[in-house]
Protein backbone atom coordinates (compact mmCIF):
# COMPACT_ATOMS: atom_id res chain seq x y z
CA UNK A 1 0.00 0.00 0.00
CA UNK A 2 2.07 3.33 -1.51
CA UNK A 3 2.62 5.32 1.49
CA UNK A 4 0.84 4.46 4.15
CA UNK A 5 0.86 6.54 7.21
CA UNK A 6 -2.18 7.20 10.05
CA UNK A 7 -4.39 4.48 10.87
CA UNK A 8 -8.09 4.46 12.06
CA UNK A 9 -10.87 2.07 12.38
CA UNK A 10 -14.75 2.81 11.55
CA UNK A 11 -17.37 1.65 13.44
CA UNK A 12 -18.15 -1.53 11.05
CA UNK A 13 -14.94 -2.56 10.75
CA UNK A 14 -12.96 -1.13 7.83
CA UNK A 15 -9.36 0.36 8.70
CA UNK A 16 -8.74 4.07 7.13
CA UNK A 17 -4.81 5.05 5.84
CA UNK A 18 -3.43 8.16 5.13
CA UNK A 19 -0.94 8.64 3.09
CA UNK A 20 1.67 11.70 2.47
CA UNK A 21 4.09 12.73 -0.27
CA UNK A 22 3.55 10.46 -2.65
CA UNK A 23 0.31 8.64 -2.92
CA UNK A 24 -2.01 11.59 -2.22
CA UNK A 25 -5.04 8.91 -1.36
CA UNK A 26 -6.69 8.00 1.60
CA UNK A 27 -7.48 3.54 1.69
CA UNK A 28 -10.57 1.59 2.95
CA UNK A 29 -9.48 -2.04 3.93
CA UNK A 30 -11.76 -4.46 5.29
CA UNK A 31 -11.36 -5.85 8.99
CA UNK A 32 -12.53 -9.51 7.30
CA UNK A 33 -11.54 -11.20 3.79
CA UNK A 34 -8.82 -10.57 1.18
CA UNK A 35 -7.69 -6.87 3.21
CA UNK A 36 -7.19 -5.86 -0.77
CA UNK A 37 -7.11 -1.91 -0.32
CA UNK A 38 -9.82 0.10 -1.83
CA UNK A 39 -8.82 3.57 -2.78
CA UNK A 40 -11.99 6.04 -1.40
CA UNK A 41 -9.71 9.46 -1.84
CA UNK A 42 -7.71 10.68 -4.81
CA UNK A 43 -5.30 13.20 -6.16
CA UNK A 44 -5.74 15.20 -1.95
CA UNK A 45 -2.09 16.41 -1.57
CA UNK A 46 -0.98 15.62 2.24
CA UNK A 47 -3.90 13.33 2.82
CA UNK A 48 -2.25 12.70 5.97
CA UNK A 49 -4.27 13.64 8.84
CA UNK A 50 -7.34 11.10 9.35
CA UNK A 51 -10.30 10.35 12.28
CA UNK A 52 -12.89 8.83 12.62
CA UNK A 53 -16.04 9.52 14.55
CA UNK A 54 -20.04 8.91 14.27
CA UNK A 55 -19.71 7.75 11.06
CA UNK A 56 -17.70 10.43 9.66
CA UNK A 57 -14.14 10.51 8.29
CA UNK A 58 -12.38 13.41 8.97
CA UNK A 59 -9.32 14.39 6.59
CA UNK A 60 -7.19 16.78 7.15
CA UNK A 61 -4.88 18.60 4.35
CA UNK A 62 -2.15 21.52 5.28
CA UNK A 63 -4.90 24.09 4.24
CA UNK A 64 -8.04 22.68 5.37
CA UNK A 65 -9.75 20.05 7.40
CA UNK A 66 -13.07 18.45 5.97
CA UNK A 67 -15.48 15.59 6.87
CA UNK A 68 -16.89 13.53 4.96
CA UNK A 69 -20.43 11.76 6.20
CA UNK A 70 -22.08 8.09 6.29
CA UNK A 71 -18.55 6.92 4.67
CA UNK A 72 -18.69 3.15 5.58
CA UNK A 73 -21.77 3.08 3.64
CA UNK A 74 -20.71 4.56 0.63
CA UNK A 75 -17.00 3.50 0.10
CA UNK A 76 -17.27 3.00 -3.36
CA UNK A 77 -18.11 6.91 -4.08
CA UNK A 78 -17.93 8.97 -1.10
CA UNK A 79 -20.33 12.22 -1.28
CA UNK A 80 -18.68 15.75 -1.27
CA UNK A 81 -17.07 16.21 1.81
CA UNK A 82 -17.94 19.31 4.17
CA UNK A 83 -15.47 21.97 5.12
CA UNK A 84 -15.19 21.89 8.35
CA UNK A 85 -11.97 24.59 8.62
CA UNK A 86 -9.94 26.12 5.89
CA UNK A 87 -7.82 28.48 7.76
CA UNK A 88 -4.88 26.46 8.12
CA UNK A 89 -1.84 27.92 6.69
CA UNK A 90 -0.31 25.31 4.45
CA UNK A 91 2.70 25.38 3.18
CA UNK A 92 5.54 23.04 2.78
CA UNK A 93 7.93 22.48 6.04
CA UNK A 94 6.07 20.21 8.68
CA UNK A 95 2.84 21.34 7.34
CA UNK A 96 0.85 17.98 7.22
CA UNK A 97 -1.72 17.14 10.01
CA UNK A 98 -2.51 14.63 12.75
CA UNK A 99 -5.70 14.21 14.20
CA UNK A 100 -7.52 13.21 17.25
CA UNK A 101 -10.90 13.09 18.84
CA UNK A 102 -11.65 12.90 21.91
CA UNK A 103 -15.46 13.34 23.28
CA UNK A 104 -16.82 15.98 21.49
CA UNK A 105 -12.90 17.94 20.01
CA UNK A 106 -11.08 17.80 17.24
CA UNK A 107 -7.34 17.90 17.81
CA UNK A 108 -4.62 18.68 15.23
CA UNK A 109 -1.05 19.92 15.18
CA UNK A 110 0.09 23.03 13.07
CA UNK A 111 3.88 22.50 12.92
CA UNK A 112 6.48 25.11 12.52
CA UNK A 113 7.30 26.41 8.83
CA UNK A 114 11.13 25.88 9.17
CA UNK A 115 14.01 23.93 10.69
CA UNK A 116 14.79 26.77 13.39
CA UNK A 117 12.75 30.44 13.50
CA UNK A 118 10.48 32.14 15.47
CA UNK A 119 6.95 30.31 14.50
CA UNK A 120 4.74 33.13 15.96
CA UNK A 121 1.49 30.74 15.42
CA UNK A 122 2.59 27.92 14.50
CA UNK A 123 4.55 24.93 16.13
CA UNK A 124 1.33 24.63 18.59
CA UNK A 125 -1.30 21.89 19.16
CA UNK A 126 -4.84 22.88 19.14
CA UNK A 127 -8.22 21.61 19.58
CA UNK A 128 -11.59 22.78 18.43
CA UNK A 129 -15.30 22.07 18.24
CA UNK A 130 -15.97 18.87 15.68
CA UNK A 131 -17.78 21.73 13.84
CA UNK A 132 -14.73 23.75 13.41
CA UNK A 133 -15.55 26.50 15.75
CA UNK A 134 -13.94 27.36 19.25
CA UNK A 135 -10.36 26.95 18.35
CA UNK A 136 -7.83 26.82 21.63
CA UNK A 137 -4.62 26.23 21.89
CA UNK A 138 -3.40 23.10 24.19
CA UNK A 139 0.13 23.14 24.20
CA UNK A 140 2.91 25.88 22.37
CA UNK A 141 6.58 25.52 21.59
CA UNK A 142 6.00 22.24 19.63
CA UNK A 143 8.03 22.46 16.44
CA UNK A 144 6.74 19.37 14.74
CA UNK A 145 4.78 16.48 16.52
CA UNK A 146 2.81 13.79 14.49
CA UNK A 147 1.82 11.77 17.15
CA UNK A 148 -0.27 12.32 19.80
CA UNK A 149 -3.06 10.40 22.45
CA UNK A 150 -4.76 10.43 25.31
CA UNK A 151 -3.52 8.17 28.66
CA UNK A 152 -7.03 5.85 28.92
CA UNK A 153 -7.00 6.29 33.17
CA UNK A 154 -5.74 10.27 33.64
CA UNK A 155 -7.09 11.55 30.06
CA UNK A 156 -4.01 13.50 29.76
CA UNK A 157 -2.53 14.12 26.27
CA UNK A 158 0.76 12.56 25.37
CA UNK A 159 2.74 13.56 22.06
CA UNK A 160 5.75 13.26 19.82
CA UNK A 161 8.11 15.76 19.21
CA UNK A 162 10.45 16.01 16.35
CA UNK A 163 13.89 18.04 17.14
CA UNK A 164 15.44 20.74 14.80
CA UNK A 165 18.52 19.42 12.44
CA UNK A 166 22.01 20.57 11.56
CA UNK A 167 22.82 21.54 15.39
CA UNK A 168 24.87 18.24 15.23
CA UNK A 169 24.32 14.56 14.70
CA UNK A 170 24.00 13.58 17.99
CA UNK A 171 21.94 16.60 19.40
CA UNK A 172 19.13 17.54 19.60
CA UNK A 173 16.86 14.12 20.83
CA UNK A 174 13.51 13.80 19.64
CA UNK A 175 11.15 13.87 22.60
CA UNK A 176 8.37 12.38 24.61
CA UNK A 177 5.87 15.10 26.19
CA UNK A 178 3.25 15.21 28.73
CA UNK A 179 0.40 17.94 28.61
CA UNK A 180 -0.56 18.58 32.55
CA UNK A 181 -2.12 21.90 31.86
CA UNK A 182 -3.18 21.94 28.56
CA UNK A 183 -3.50 25.68 27.18
CA UNK A 184 -0.71 26.77 29.71
CA UNK A 185 2.83 24.80 29.15
CA UNK A 186 5.24 25.83 26.53
CA UNK A 187 7.73 22.94 25.38
CA UNK A 188 10.65 25.04 24.38
CA UNK A 189 10.63 25.38 20.42
CA UNK A 190 12.59 27.52 19.44
CA UNK A 191 14.49 28.99 22.35
CA UNK A 192 15.26 25.10 24.06
CA UNK A 193 15.55 21.75 22.63
CA UNK A 194 15.34 18.65 24.91
CA UNK A 195 14.64 20.35 27.85
CA UNK A 196 18.02 21.44 28.38
CA UNK A 197 19.89 22.72 25.17
CA UNK A 198 19.46 26.04 24.40
CA UNK A 199 19.31 27.12 21.18
CA UNK A 200 22.54 28.99 19.85
CA UNK A 201 20.14 32.03 18.17
CA UNK A 202 16.86 32.02 19.54
CA UNK A 203 18.10 30.54 23.34
CA UNK A 204 20.20 33.58 23.85
CA UNK A 205 19.06 34.89 27.28
CA UNK A 206 16.39 32.50 27.75
CA UNK A 207 16.35 29.34 29.89
CA UNK A 208 15.59 26.11 29.90
CA UNK A 209 14.20 26.30 33.47
CA UNK A 210 11.49 28.11 31.96
CA UNK A 211 9.68 25.69 29.97
CA UNK A 212 7.99 22.37 30.24
CA UNK A 213 10.36 19.38 30.16
CA UNK A 214 10.28 16.24 27.93
CA UNK A 215 9.14 13.01 29.42
CA UNK A 216 11.37 10.77 27.70
CA UNK A 217 14.26 11.20 25.00
CA UNK A 218 13.86 9.29 22.41
CA UNK A 219 17.67 9.35 20.40
CA UNK A 220 18.65 11.69 18.25
CA UNK A 221 16.81 12.85 14.87
CA UNK A 222 14.38 9.61 15.71
CA UNK A 223 12.15 11.39 13.54
CA UNK A 224 9.69 9.60 16.17
CA UNK A 225 5.87 9.90 14.33
CA UNK A 226 2.89 7.98 15.66
CA UNK A 227 2.01 7.07 19.11
CA UNK A 228 -1.00 5.30 20.71
CA UNK A 229 -1.68 3.87 24.27
CA UNK A 230 -2.48 0.06 24.16
CA UNK A 231 -5.78 -0.63 24.93
CA UNK A 232 -6.15 -4.15 24.36
CA UNK A 233 -6.41 -6.99 26.46
CA UNK A 234 -4.37 -9.30 24.21
CA UNK A 235 -0.36 -8.10 25.40
CA UNK A 236 0.69 -8.97 28.37
CA UNK A 237 -0.50 -7.14 31.40
CA UNK A 238 2.93 -5.12 31.33
CA UNK A 239 1.69 -3.43 28.08
CA UNK A 240 -1.45 -2.72 28.78
CA UNK A 241 -1.58 1.48 29.77
CA UNK A 242 1.76 1.51 27.96
CA UNK A 243 2.31 4.13 25.30
CA UNK A 244 3.71 2.57 21.44
CA UNK A 245 6.00 5.11 19.35
CA UNK A 246 6.93 4.69 16.03
CA UNK A 247 10.63 5.99 15.31
CA UNK A 248 10.46 6.44 11.65
CA UNK A 249 14.56 7.05 11.62
CA UNK A 250 16.73 10.19 10.55
CA UNK A 251 16.55 11.20 7.42
CA UNK A 252 19.99 12.90 7.31
CA UNK A 253 21.52 11.57 9.97
CA UNK A 254 25.28 9.79 8.54
CA UNK A 255 24.03 6.21 10.85
CA UNK A 256 20.65 5.22 10.47
CA UNK A 257 17.90 3.63 13.19
CA UNK A 258 14.34 3.05 13.73
CA UNK A 259 12.16 0.95 15.39
CA UNK A 260 8.64 0.23 17.19
CA UNK A 261 9.47 1.59 21.22
CA UNK A 262 7.21 1.28 24.03
CA UNK A 263 7.16 3.86 26.53
CA UNK A 264 5.42 3.53 30.22
CA UNK A 265 4.36 6.55 32.05
CA UNK A 266 6.47 6.41 36.05
CA UNK A 267 3.87 8.32 37.80
CA UNK A 268 5.65 11.10 38.03
CA UNK A 269 5.22 13.00 34.89
CA UNK A 270 8.30 11.20 32.73
CA UNK A 271 8.52 7.43 31.33
CA UNK A 272 10.96 4.89 30.56
CA UNK A 273 11.15 4.06 27.25
CA UNK A 274 12.61 0.45 25.42
CA UNK A 275 12.54 -1.17 21.88
CA UNK A 276 9.86 -3.37 20.98
CA UNK A 277 10.39 -3.99 17.66
CA UNK A 278 13.60 -3.62 15.27
CA UNK A 279 15.30 -5.04 12.44
CA UNK A 280 13.75 -2.02 10.07
CA UNK A 281 17.87 -1.21 9.26
CA UNK A 282 20.02 -3.70 7.57
CA UNK A 283 23.19 -2.20 6.30
CA UNK A 284 22.28 2.09 7.42
CA UNK A 285 19.47 0.93 4.60
CA UNK A 286 16.28 1.34 5.82
CA UNK A 287 14.36 -1.67 4.84
CA UNK A 288 10.95 -0.12 6.63
CA UNK A 289 10.10 2.54 8.73
CA UNK A 290 7.18 3.07 10.61
CA UNK A 291 4.33 5.56 11.26
CA UNK A 292 1.30 4.81 13.14
CA UNK A 293 -0.59 2.51 15.47
CA UNK A 294 -4.00 1.02 15.66
CA UNK A 295 -5.12 -1.52 18.55
CA UNK A 296 -7.93 -3.46 17.15
CA UNK A 297 -10.47 -5.39 18.97
CA UNK A 298 -8.89 -8.36 19.69
CA UNK A 299 -6.31 -6.47 21.31
CA UNK A 300 -3.13 -7.52 18.21
CA UNK A 301 -2.13 -4.18 17.25
CA UNK A 302 -1.83 -3.17 13.40
CA UNK A 303 1.95 -0.60 12.46
CA UNK A 304 2.05 1.22 9.00
CA UNK A 305 5.20 1.48 6.96
CA UNK A 306 5.06 4.15 4.86
CA UNK A 307 8.37 3.10 3.03
CA UNK A 308 7.79 -0.62 2.89
CA UNK A 309 3.91 0.25 1.52
CA UNK A 310 3.43 -2.10 4.13
CA UNK A 311 0.81 -2.53 7.24
CA UNK A 312 1.68 -4.99 10.17
CA UNK A 313 -0.27 -7.07 12.35
CA UNK A 314 1.21 -8.15 16.07
CA UNK A 315 -0.48 -10.29 18.09
CA UNK A 316 0.53 -12.54 21.27
CA UNK A 317 -0.62 -15.97 21.59
CA UNK A 318 0.36 -17.96 24.59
Amino acid sequence: MLDARELRQGAKGNIFVSSLFVANKVYAIAEKGDHKAKVIIDKMPLATGIAFNNGSLFVATNTKIVRYDNVEDNLDKLAEPKVIYDKLPGGEDHSWKYLRIKGDKLYFNIGAPCNICDPGEYAKIYRMNLDGTGIETIASGVRNTVGFDFDPKTGDLWFTNNGRDWLSEELPNDTLNHVTAPGKQHFGFPYCHQGNIPDPEFGWGKSCDDYAKPAALLGPHAGVLGMKFYTGKMFPAKYQGAMFLALHGPWNRSKKYNGVYVAWPDGKGGAKVEPFMTGFVENDTYLGRPVDFLVMKDGSLLVSDDHAGAIYRISYGK
